[in-house]
């Protein structure tokens, strides 16, 4: 052999070990080194987790009346692990028991499918759990038919029934409060991707409202968990784990299911007498707090609906009647979503602006039929002239014109259309102060803030809508090119972004551009009653387990002072006795034998209905009691319902009267709700109340 061979051989031989050093290199490394890491990869292509929903949690009022619970339902489910082994897939058997429980079948697919087998475009009712669980194609099916389901099981494989926990909001006193509440629903792709640190399963429910929304990470409890082993067919041949649901925690809260029933009576008889005195009525808002603790006794929207209606499964009408424009769209809350502009109601805020601008609020002032301001007359309320009055008596009886003059006068010692660089802004630094264009920072998801159109704003505004002023007569609609708009296009074209007089007098009554919800307005005068203190409200007071044991307490915090001397607020808190006493509201409280103190408002609303008829007055009425020590503050709204004191004044009136107990004109101390104050202590929840038929 020469030479070249035996190199031949020697660098074939070095090729070898070489290969298999490195073969028996990977090999240890993927079954010892990486062992665990494959192990468990293995395991999860072979295993399937089972979720089991925990019981949730319920939601209780300040004396642990349920607000929200548990049902027990009827639930048919379908085993796809089952129904897919059969030779057309199961069609067969869906189509049986679609026509059993009158369901169609299309319907009963889609709810069987997992999302991921669908279109992309569908995913509304498809399955987010896995086909090892069953699931359910109806939670209330009729006992006789799911009897033949489960008496015929070889008409129906893979199809059973069993009784689930089904979330109920039983309206006890008769309260509805759904915009307060919320609902639960099924988990999406979209709840996952959003989920990060929320630890949720795939088939549960979650809150996607309301306090069953915000207080969701204890009402949900913890899911169980049951890991299965199949084969390469899919049978399930063994079981890894099986970790049993953990209950929700309950939520107590500080509503009261008496008074929430007032207030829901009281708004929606409002709206009635709104309608009977010719005006639209078509929405409103009553929201009721404990000034001391920030905490919030009753919340009512109009219009509402049924609850329950997430839980048994949204018809296509259902779901479009929530949000339709001609049913005043039931699913928005006016309390903490809707935004109205507040009217007189503001002028406690006008009045903190006059004294820090250093009018004297105890001399007397004229208040004129109208007030000029530039070639424009501004009207006092239906055109009155009042002579001359105290600034308190102008604010019982709803003086505008003087209000006019004060907020003139201020916007010409800034500069008028040019302002000085730093000009004071007495009145939108009033407003600032009272956080007008803040959210109150309840414990509720989705809360809209309000609209201080200040310079800040005004100018942005501007930039956004010059273009369109400026080429108003192409691109408005010939409906809206009356002689009027035509002008104020005009005018907006050339200094839309200035803060003109009439901005700054209109903004004096709380009219033009501002905006507030009745929660807001609720807040600020609660601030009022308690000696400038802002305060944050809440509905949540703690969250106990099924044993007793307090999880987490939650209370109020005082979020700023309004920016008002002792003084001057001392002065406001007589001025809104007043209005009730000898001014717009006396006729709505005349005989009452508690001392409110509060503030009709009267909102213009520029703009037509859909019907084509002009848009009717927002109804307001603010208030707190008792007027010598404030405890609690009450405000109801109602849209196109015309005056306040003829409307809002009237339902708030009777809100209080459920509150201290009033029958007729005597308080009877048995009858009110609170005789020593809302309750501090937590009620007891009875176990047996998690689940009830």
């Amino acid at each position: 052999m020469n030479q070249r061979s035996r190199l031949s051989i020697l660098v074939t031989q070095v090729l070898i070990v070489s290969l298999m050093i490195a073969l028996f290199g990977r090999l240890f490394y993927l079954q010892i080194g990486a062992g665990d890491k494959y192990r468990d990869a293995a395991l999860s292509i072979q295993s399937r987790d089972i979720i089991t929903p925990a019981i949730r949690g319920l939601i209780v009022d300040s004396s642990g009346v349920p607000l929200a619970l548990n049902r027990v339902g009827l639930a048919v489910t379908v085993d796809r692990s089952i129904v897919d082994r059969q030779s057309d897939k199961g069609e067969l058997v869906l189509r049986r028991v679609a026509r059993l429980l009158g369901l169609k079948y299309g319907d009963v697919y889609l709810y069987t499918r997992l999302c991921g087998e669908l279109s992309k475009k569908v995913k509304a009712g498809c399955w987010t759990g896995t086909r090892y669980q069953p699931i359910p194609i109806t939670k209330d099916a009729d006992v006789n038919k799911a009897l033949q389901i489960v008496e015929r099981a070889d008409l129906f494989p893979g199809i059973s029934a069993a009784p689930v926990a089904v979330r109920n909001y039983p309206g006890n006193a008769g309260v509805n409060i759904a915009h307060v509440l919320g609902y639960v629903g099924p988990l999406t792709e979209e709840d996952m991707t959003m989920a990060v640190s929320k630890d949720y399963r795939r088939s549960e429910s979650i809150g996607k409202a309301g306090l069953e929304y915000q207080y969701d990470a204890y009402l949900r409890g913890k899911s169980g968990v049951r890991t299965v082993i199949v084969d390469r067919k899919e049978s399930v041949i063994d079981q890894a784990q099986n970790v049993k649901p953990i209950p929700g925690n309950h939520l107590v809260t500080s509503l009261d299911v008496r008074l929430q029933a007032s207030a829901e009576k009281a708004l929606a008889e409002s709206i009635v007498i709104a309608r009977k005195n010719g005006h639209r009525g078509d929405s409103g808002a009553a929201v009721a707090m404990d000034i001391k603790t920030g905490r919030i006794l009753a919340m009512a929207s109009y219009p509402t609906y049924d609850p329950n209606i997430w839980e048994k499964g949204l018809t296509a009408k259902q779901a479009t009647d929530l949000f339709s424009e001609s049913n005043g769209v039931p699913a928005l809350s006016r309390v903490l979503q809707g935004l109205f502009a507040p009217a007189s109601t503001f002028k406690a805020v006008s009045l903190v602006a006059a004294a820090n601008a250093g009018y004297n609020l105890n001399a007397s002032y004229s208040c004129p039929s109208s007030v000029k301001v530039g070639n424009i007359d501004f009207q006092n309320f239906e055109s009155r002239a009042q002579g001359t009055i105290t600034m308190k008596h102008a604010i019982a009886i709803s003086c505008d014109t003087i209000w006019y003059r004060i907020a003139y006068d201020a916007w010409l010692r800034d500069g008028g259309l040019s302002p000085k660089a730093k000009p004071n802004d007495y009145f939108f630094s009033a407003a600032r102060g009272f956080q007008i264009e803040e959210k109150t920072g309840i414990d509720l998801p989705a809360e809209s803030s309000g609209r201080l159109p200040d310079r800040k704003w005004r100018k942005a505004w501007f930039e956004k809508n010059k273009d369109y002023y400026c080429n108003y007569a192409k691109r408005a609609p010939k409906s809206q090119q009356t002689e009027f708009l035509l002008a104020l296009a005009k005018e907006n074209c050339v200094d839309g972004g200035t803060i003109r007089g009439g901005d700054a007098v209109n903004f004096s009554i709380g009219q033009g551009d501002t905006v507030i919800t009745p929660l807001k307005l609720l807040q600020m005068y609660a601030a009022i009653a308690d000696n400038g203190n802002i305060r944050k409200p809440i509905i949540g007071k703690a969250v106990v387990t099924s044993s007793g044991k307090v999880v987490e307490k939650f209370h109020s915090t005082v979020l700023g002072k309004l920016p008002a001397s002792i003084k001057t607020l001392k002065f406001l808190q007589g001025a809104l006795r007043e209005v009730v006493t000898g001014g717009t509201a006396a006729a709505s409280f005349a005989g009452f034998p508690v001392s409110i103190s509060g503030k009709t408002g009267t909102a213009e609303v520029f703009g037509l209905n859909s019907d084509g008829s002009k848009k009717d007055n927002t109804s307001w009425f603010a208030s707190y009691g008792p007027s010598e020590k404030p405890r609690y503050a009450v405000v109801m709204m109602v849209s196109q319902g015309g005056f306040g004191s003829s409307v809002s004044a009237v339902g708030v009136r009777k809100i209080y009267e459920t509150l201290f107990g009033v029958v007729g004109n005597r308080v009877d101390p048995k009858k009110a709700l609170f005789p020593k104050g809302p309750p501090k202590t937590l009620p007891r929840i009875s176990p047996t109340l998690k689940v009830v038929k």
